[in-house]
């Protein structure tokens, strides 16, 4: 499985990397290797996935995704990196606002933005079950799965897009209502519960299907 994986990570990093969304040599990507503390952290320049374990002494980069996992059971896949908009957006506040219901269902309430890495700032950023967080002007996607992390890297590219040049024009950005983030979050919420349960198991989260 884990030689699977690390083939999935190395995809993974073509795609985004042809976007402009895993940038070297800044950029990095991690799985969360099911049955065991510990995941594998594929780096922009980086020939090959490395073995990291979450309860070890890490520094760097390891550590930020060994602590994220840490944080959230739900999460499997990681990307540090992000594009061109994605980065402007720590311009305009570093939050993006519920504007799009794709954005609500699968990025959920984005907190934040994370500046300092103070005691328990990463926590609270990512208490609300966000698949998206600003750390240090550096956009940070997470997904249950590797797919799922693609997915949501593209998608909060364009969501980002939207609302940076939206942003830009000094006018008011039109939001959801409260009630369609209500719903669009709780089916992400039961998402990340139900894979949550699976990696405790020792198992992959199966991939989302349809909206």
């Amino acid at each position: 499985m884990n030689q699977d994986l690390a083939t999935a990570l190395a995809d993974a990093r073509r795609r985004l990397s042809t976007q402009g969304l895993a940038p070297a040599p800044q950029a990095s990507l991690s799985l969360r290797l099911p049955g065991e503390q510990a995941m594998l952290l594929l780096a922009a320049t980086d020939d090959g996935a490395r073995r990291f374990d979450l309860a070890g002494k890490l520094a760097g980069t390891a550590a930020l995704h060994a602590q994220i996992y840490g944080l959230r059971g739900d999460i499997g896949a990681i990307v540090a990196g992000g594009g061109p908009f994605g980065h402007a957006l720590a311009d305009v506040g570093g939050v993006l606002p519920p504007a799009f219901d794709e954005q609500a269902r699968h990025l959920g309430r984005m907190r934040g933005p994370v500046e300092r890495m103070a005691p328990g700032e990463l926590a609270a950023a990512l208490g609300g079950g966000a698949n998206v967080v600003m750390i240090q002007g550096v956009p940070v996607c997470m997904g249950t799965t590797c797919q799922r992390m693609v997915l949501n890297a593209e998608l909060f590219e364009k969501c980002a897009k939207a609302y940076v040049l939206a942003a830009s024009t000094g006018h008011a950005v039109t939001t959801l209502p409260w009630w369609v983030c209500r719903i669009a979050n709780g089916r992400l919420r039961k998402d990340q519960q139900r894979a949550a349960l699976r990696f405790a198991q020792g198992a992959l989260p199966e991939e989302l299907r349809g909206y």
